[in-house]
Parts: C-alpha cells; structure tokens; sequence
C-alpha cells in the first residue's frame, strides 16, 4: 500500500509540474508578443523626413525629447504611475510628432521598455511616422476581434513596441467605452507591469474620444502650438480634463529656434 501511495504522490506532484510549467510558458509567450510584436525594418531616411529626431544624436531636437523624457520619467517614477495620454486642445499641432518622438526618446533608457498606442480610432497616424505598412490595426480589435499578436508591431527599436492604428473607425466614442477596451487595458497593462504605456489621443475638443478614456491612463500630457492655440481653447480643454494629473504642457513649432536651420519644437 505504501509503494501505491507514493507512485500516486509523485503522479499528482509530477502532473502539478507540468500545469505549473505550462503555465509559466504561456505566461512567458504572452509577454514575448507584448515585448517583440511583427517585426519591422527601420527606415532612418523615412523616418527623418517625417520628422522623427529621437535616433538622430547629430540633430539637435534630440536634446529637447532627452530633456522631456527626463522630466516625464521623473515625474511617472515618483508618483508610481505607469501609463499617460498625449493629446492637444484642437487638430494640426503636432500631438503625434511629439507622441512618437518622446516614445522613441524614453525607449532609449536602458531601464524602460514602453508600449506606444495609437488611440486616435478616427485618424490613427503613429504607423505613418514609423513607415509600417500593417494590414490590421486597433480598430480590427474592436471590431473584429483580431487578436493582439496580430497588430503589436516591433519598430525596429530595442524596448519599443507599437500598437498601431489603421483605418477610421466609426462610432470611437462608443467602442473605446465599451467592454472590449477594457479587455484591451487587461492585455496590455497586466502583463508587464513595469513598462510604461503612451497612449496618442485625438484632440480633446475634436472628439468626446479623450473623454470616453479617461480612467484608462494615470495622467496627460498636453500639446499646444505657438501662434495657434488660442487662450479660449486652453481654457476649455483643461476644463474638460480637470480632475486628470497633469504632466505639463508642450509648446510646439515654436519660433524661438536654437542658432541652426531646421524644425523645432
């Protein structure tokens, strides 16, 4: 009886095992899509005409995201937060320029990774600046269930990783306040919880989009243009996103350059 019994004690404690192996396995291939995604070959050139300065050590733009990055990296770290909106109060600023760039800027310490979003459903544009060509985007999640293995792209860019847009989804609003995003906040936040998640936003007075999200990142990151964004829509946009943490404001294609020609912000 005694042989029985413990040929049957080490049955179950092999089989345990196993599960635990195997779920320690399926644990690791999920946070391996997360990390690594669809795979892409950068484009230096490209990437510089659409004015992505983050790789360019020799342009000096890259200092203004290294000093940003800084700042936000401080910011995030003291307050244990792990995830911030980019957004502006009206279209054509520049929010997704910054939103790429700084993505690319923070990816470049060495001790974080981050997961760029385009949340921008109506007119996603994260996937232009990086030149990727993915046949499915976060609106084939929402709508056709598409799984996330399937949109996550690798940039090319060592602990960066893109959750691309594609295509204009009607009814955002509805869809980003539905079940579905909160299975995707799930995915993405629970698997590896030390990387820190940017999410590009639509304007805020464009959309009720911005307002439909609110609880799904810790704070926002605001984008204005010199000569452009007017006092009024300031005020509007910071009262609709009152009682939201607030990481600071950038001012965008200033026109107080450094003593070079090119683009500044």
């Amino acid at each position: 009886m005694t042989s029985i019994h413990d040929a049957l004690d080490k049955a179950i404690q092999s089989a345990e095992q196993e599960q635990k192996q195997l779920h320690l396995k399926n644990i690791f291939q999920d946070q391996e899509v997360i990390s690594l995604g669809i795979p892409h070959t950068i484009d230096l050139n490209l990437m510089r005409e659409r004015r992505v300065v983050s790789l360019l050590n020799d342009n000096p733009e890259f200092e203004v995201f290294r000093m940003l990055r800084t700042k936000i990296l401080k910011q995030l770290r003291d307050n244990n937060w792990h995830s911030f909106a980019v957004t502006a109060p009206t279209q054509g600023v520049g929010k997704t320029t910054i939103s790429v760039n700084l993505a690319i800027a923070m990816s470049l310490d060495l001790n974080q990774s981050i997961l760029l979003v385009d949340l921008d459903l109506k007119y996603p544009k994260v996937h232009w600046y990086f030149g990727l060509e993915n046949e499915s985007g976060l609106r084939d999640y929402f709508v056709a269930n598409k799984p996330l293995s399937d949109i996550l792209v690798n940039p090319g860019i060592e602990r960066l990783t893109v959750l691309p847009g594609r295509g204009q989804a009607i009814g955002s609003s509805e869809l980003l306040a539905g079940p579905r995003m909160k299975t995707l906040m799930n995915e993405i936040s629970s698997r590896n919880q030390s990387r820190i998640i940017i999410f590009d936003l639509p304007p805020v007075l464009a959309t009720d989009d911005v307002l439909a999200t609110t609880d799904y990142y810790d704070a926002i990151l605001l984008v204005v243009e010199e000569n452009k964004t007017q006092p009024e829509e300031l005020k509007k946009t910071l009262k609709l996103l009152s009682g939201k943490n607030l990481l600071g404001t950038v001012l965008n294609k200033s026109q107080n350059l450094p003593e070079h020609k090119g683009y500044g912000y």
